[in-house]
C-alpha cells in the first residue's frame, strides 16, 4: 500500500487538504492500525489530520477499520452495557467517573471501563479504580466473566485493541493528540448491546460526534465532559444527549448560571480523598451531587431501550 497519495490529498492544510472517502479512509486507518505504516508517513498523516480535522466520511471509515479489529464481549441478558471511556484522569476536580460507574452496577446496568492514561500532569484514572478494588482485568475472558458475575469489567485500551493503543501512544511523543484519540471514545466492545458515553471537550467536537452517532444507528448518550472524563459535572450540568436507533434527543438540558466550586468537593485531591468521596456519596453520607445523579437515571434509561 502507498501511502504518499493520501498525504498528498490530507497534507494540504486545513483549506488545501481534499477530504477521503469512507473506503479511504477504512484502509488508511485500517493499516495505521495494523502497524503497517512506516514512522516518517504516519507522522505526516496523524499531524496532516489533526490540522485538516475528521469529515464524517472519514470518521465513518476510521471507525468501520476500527470495528473490525475490535473484540466482541457477550453481554448478560437484560440491559445494555455502558461503555466507559477514561483517557485523561483528573486534573484540579475529583475524578468522579468510579462513582457513576457503580452506581449504575447498584441500579442493575453492566458497566465496562475502557481506556488509557499517559498524562504527566494529570491523576491516573486506573491508579484511582485500583484503589477502589477495580482493578484492569488480565484478558478478555476474564472482562467477560467480570460483567456476568459483578455487572463491572475494566479493560486497558492495550489488550482490547493494541493497535490503537500504538497510535494513542504518539501523543507523548509528537505532542498533539490524533483521530486515534477521537474513535477511542466511540469504541464498541459490545456492538448493539451497548450505550456507549461519549464525552468531548471541544464544542466543534459535539457537532461531529452528534452526526456520526446520528448515523451509527448504536445506542449512545453525548455530553461535555468533566476535565474530558465521561461524568457530568458536579458543579453545572452539561446537556445530555441520547441516541438510539438513529434518533437524537434530549435526556436533560444544561443547567444555568455558573460553575462555582462544590462545598462537599475537594479541590485538586489525593487519590485517597477522591477515593474517601466516592465511599461516603455509596454510603449515603454524602450528597451524589444532582448532574450524577440526573446522568445515572438518564444512561438507566438508555440501557433498558430496546
Amino acid at each position: 500500500m502507498r501511502f504518499a497519495p493520501y498525504i498528498k490529498e490530507i497534507g494540504r492544510g486545513a483549506k488545501g487538504a481534499a477530504p477521503l472517502g469512507v473506503d479511504q479512509a477504512e484502509a488508511l486507518f485500517g493499516a495505521m492500525l495494523d502497524g503497517e505504516v512506516p514512522d516518517l508517513e504516519l507522522g505526516a498523516i496523524v499531524l496532516s489530520m489533526r490540522i485538516k480535522g475528521e469529515t464524517a466520511d472519514e470518521l465513518r471509515g476510521f471507525m468501520q477499520a476500527l470495528q473490525v479489529r475490535t473484540p466482541q464481549l457477550e453481554i448478560p441478558a437484560g440491559p445494555r452495557c455502558v461503555v466507559l471511556p477514561t483517557y485523561n484522569g483528573a486534573r484540579r476536580q475529583p475524578n468522579l467517573m468510579p462513582l457513576l460507574a457503580l452506581l449504575l452496577v447498584r441500579e442493575g446496568i453492566p458497566v465496562l471501563i475502557q481506556g488509557r492514561h499517559d498524562f504527566e500532569s494529570r491523576v491516573s484514572p486506573f491508579e484511582l479504580l485500583a484503589a477502589l478494588e477495580i482493578l484492569p482485568c488480565a484478558t478478555l475472558a476474564d472482562a467477560q466473566a467480570s460483567l456476568h458475575l459483578g455487572g463491572l469489567a475494566c479493560v486497558k485500551l492495550d489488550l482490547l485493541v493494541p493497535g490503537l493503543d500504538r497510535l494513542l501512544a504518539l501523543r507523548p511523543r509528537l505532542g498533539v493528540r490524533n483521530s486515534g484519540h477521537t474513535v477511542a471514545k466511540l469504541l464498541d466492545p459490545c456492538a448493539r448491546r451497548s450505550v456507549r458515553v461519549v464525552a468531548v471537550t471541544h464544542p466543534e467536537y459535539l457537532e461531529r460526534m452528534h452526526a456520526h452517532l446520528c448515523a451509527d444507528q448504536g445506542s449512545a448518550m453525548l455530553l461535555r465532559g468533566t476535565e474530558g472524563e465521561a461524568y457530568a459535572n458536579p458543579r453545572r450540568r452539561p446537556r445530555l444527549e441520547g441516541f438510539n436507533g438513529g434518533e437524537a434527543f434530549i435526556l436533560a438540558e444544561a443547567a444555568e448560571g455558573g460553575a462555582p466550586p462544590a462545598p462537599d468537593l475537594p479541590d485538586n485531591p489525593s487519590i485517597q480523598d477522591n477515593v474517601a468521596c466516592i465511599r461516603k456519596m455509596l454510603a449515603g453520607d454524602l450528597r451524589v451531587p444532582e448532574p450524577i445523579q440526573t446522568q445515572v437515571i438518564a444512561l438507566k434509561r438508555l440501557a433498558c431501550m430496546p
